[in-house]
């Protein structure tokens, strides 16, 4: 339970948590498929509670983790049919959690050699169609180091130290997001940023800023207090005088833009793209780590107008983004989803299950932790048309979902 002022009846908690997330009656039926008279209908008891599969949708859009604070009776948790836990979670969540001390008779990782580990580890993330246990491979020991460096080294050091490790908690962040350990995820969040204001670098904190954006967007609450952080950190940073500059402002404005789109907010959130689109196209590439460039920009605008749920516009965004050149096999299966998405929206279920397929192929471990793929492919599945129904059963038996049996 929220807190004890949630109302006690189904139509009320949905109500209220509609409000939570920001959430017009609108937006929330267009992303479930129905229409703004259907929430009004669920919300003033004129219809009854829906189904489990679209109970578990809701759940996912408003943020809801446990059922029963949905229903006030179902005591199961989203994390039944939303989410899968990697092998090696609990491990590293024991190795993040825990509070090592640091003895001084410790030799600590030269912040050189810690800042070259770090931009490796970067490397297998993007690049690794298996990005979850590749990292997990590495994360503990470079936890350690990581946090050995930036206690033990000294001035100039130990800031790129912490800088470093505000990244290694980025990527912890990266490996916990959409498993059902949502109180991991906030806390690399909350000690990534930590890290980066100790070590007094603005770079760091607008990367850090741009993360804590990732946590409270996807769990739909403190919309205006994101938007409010990504403002903060643009004041940090020159994008006149640097490239690396640019990169982060412009990384600003989009987390800006998709925090607007997440809330049903047009103008605002096409606003802040375009300040984006400017400055990604004065740079030269794309940010060695965050991917800020002209690809990224572009792909992310499928996922504004999904959330805005303007299909015709997501679609269209969709069909003039190549995402070949995008060096990340990560990125590139999301942004791929996010595609389906979007012809998902159109109520198109051959193209989507065409492209999930697609998304699977560039990187099973992004697909199969994605939560509108999984609720697409139980849905279809389920009720799709005979021409999708096989397909998507094919794909839910790769990744292991219930729709699957």
């Amino acid at each position: 339970m929220a807190d004890g002022n949630t109302p006690t009846g189904f139509k009320e908690r949905l109500r209220y948590y509609r409000d939570r997330a920001g959430m017009s009656r609108r937006v929330l039926g267009e992303l479930c498929g129905r229409s703004e008279e259907w929430v009004k209908a669920l919300e003033t008891g004129k219809i009854l509670m829906p189904r489990m599969l679209m109970l578990v949708r809701l759940a996912e859009l408003l943020g809801v983790e446990n059922l029963a604070d949905l229903t006030g009776e179902q005591k199961l948790t989203t994390a039944t049919f939303g989410k899968r836990q990697h092998e090696q979670a609990e491990r590293i969540g024991h190795v993040l959690a825990s509070h090592p001390i640091i003895f001084e008779d410790r030799e600590p990782v030269s912040a050189d050699a810690l800042a070259a580990t770090v931009a490796q580890a970067w490397m297998v993330w993007h690049g690794s169609p298996q990005h979850r246990t590749a990292i997990a491979a590495v994360l503990p020991r470079l936890l350690e180091d990581a946090r050995t460096s930036a206690k033990l080294l000294d001035g100039r050091d130990r800031r790129r130290a912490l800088s470093s490790l505000a990244q290694v908690y980025h990527l912890a962040q990266l490996y916990f997001s959409f498993q059902p350990m949502h109180d991991l995820v906030m806390l690399t969040g909350d000690r990534a940023m930590h890290a980066a204001q100790d070590a007094d670098d603005p770079h760091a904190m607008a990367a850090a800023a741009w993360y804590v954006n990732h946590v409270f967007r996807d769990a739909a609450i403190n919309a205006e207090a994101r938007i409010e952080l990504a403002h903060q950190a643009t004041k940090l940073l020159r994008p006149e005088n640097s490239d690396d500059d640019r990169s982060l402002w412009g990384l600003m404005h989009l987390a800006i833009a998709l925090s607007h789109a997440k809330t049903g907010r047009r103008g605002d959130a096409e606003h802040h793209w375009d300040l984006a689109y400017d400055a990604a196209q004065r740079i030269d590439g794309h940010h060695p780590w965050l991917l800020f460039g002209q690809t990224m920009v572009d792909a992310y605008a499928i996922t504004m107008y999904a959330d805005l749920t303007i299909a015709s516009e997501a679609v269209r965004q969709a069909e003039r983004v190549a995402l070949a050149p995008m060096p990340s096999a990560t990125r590139r299966s999301f942004h791929t989803i996010e595609i389906a998405r979007a012809y998902h929206l159109q109520n198109q279920p051959v193209a989507t299950v065409h492209l999930l397929n697609k998304a699977h192929e560039i990187a099973p471990d992004t697909i199969a932790y994605n939560l509108f793929t999984r609720s697409a492919l139980m849905e279809l599945s389920a009720s799709g048309g005979a021409t999708v129904r096989d397909d998507a059963r094919d794909l839910a038996h790769k990744l292991q979902l219930p729709a699957a049996s």
